[in-house]
């Protein structure tokens, strides 16, 4: 895709493209899932992008198929997992280290191995890309800047992620919660510049953290909530949060 990008400039190439690709892995669904049910692993792949575009992102069974129970749906969900298709992230109410010990396995959320890759499987016109006054784009927008973020803290090494949720009457949700050495970092995601944020505030008060990270459209800067120290991280930076982490942890 990249290529013909580079060689062509043509947005409607790249979407012809990635439909080609999933189609591919729609074929191949049903030649190498072997004991698993093909029908479910299409269901389930299906899924991703409806569930993603609620406010409340957590993976839900009922929304692949009504009636849908987990013991269904598990083994196509583990074969998914294991092929690279898709990234599952798991909920923690106690945001610890080391993080993966506190992942809650029957709460997460699930998004594809692409941002591309899943605007196309929304049937996401191209150019609500290129016009942003298009405005039901703007309610997908923010699964796919979490979706972008997510793929590029994947492509790094070591840096274990969960997401944090507080259930209860008043209920919060920080969109990743990662862990970078023997720091657990709460890191929030906007699509916007508007960096707000309901969910952070409360997490920041609940566990007092030294830092936090907001990735958006935002310039680099910092700013204090609740008594820590917020880093705004372009998005476009994120893939670098290793070694922007690892400066500010020194000052």
């Amino acid at each position: 895709m990249v290529y013909s990008f580079s060689k062509e400039k043509n947005f409607n190439r790249i979407r012809s493209i990635q439909k080609r690709i999933i189609s591919d892995y729609e074929n191949d669904f049903s030649k190498h899932a072997g004991l698993v049910s093909s029908e479910k692993v299409i269901r389930l792949w299906n899924s991703i992008p409806s569930q993603l575009a609620r406010e409340k992102k957590e993976f839900v069974y009922n929304d692949v198929k009504t009636g849908a129970r987990s013991r269904d749906y598990r083994s196509p969900l583990f074969w998914l997992e294991k092929c690279g298709l898709v990234y599952k992230i798991n909920r923690v109410t106690l945001p610890h280290y080391p993080l993966i010990s506190y992942a809650e396995k029957n709460h997460f959320k699930l998004y594809t191995l692409d941002v591309g890759l899943l605007s196309a499987v929304s049937s996401l016109d191209i150019n609500a890309f290129l016009d942003r006054d298009v405005a039901v784009f703007d309610h997908f927008y923010g699964a796919l800047a979490e979706q972008y973020v997510l793929q590029e803290i994947k492509a790094l090494e070591d840096i274990p992620v969960c997401y944090w949720a507080r259930e209860g009457s008043s209920k919060a949700e920080v969109d990743f919660i990662i862990q970078t050495e023997d720091k657990i970092i709460p890191l929030e995601v906007k699509a916007e510049k508007n960096l707000k944020a309901k969910s952070l505030k409360v997490y920041a008060e609940l566990y007092k953290p030294r830092f936090a990270i907001c990735s958006s459209l935002e310039d680099l800067s910092q700013r204090n909530v609740s008594n820590t120290v917020v880093h705004n991280i372009p998005l476009y930076l994120i893939g670098k949060i290793k070694r922007i982490f690892g400066s500010i942890t020194k000052t």
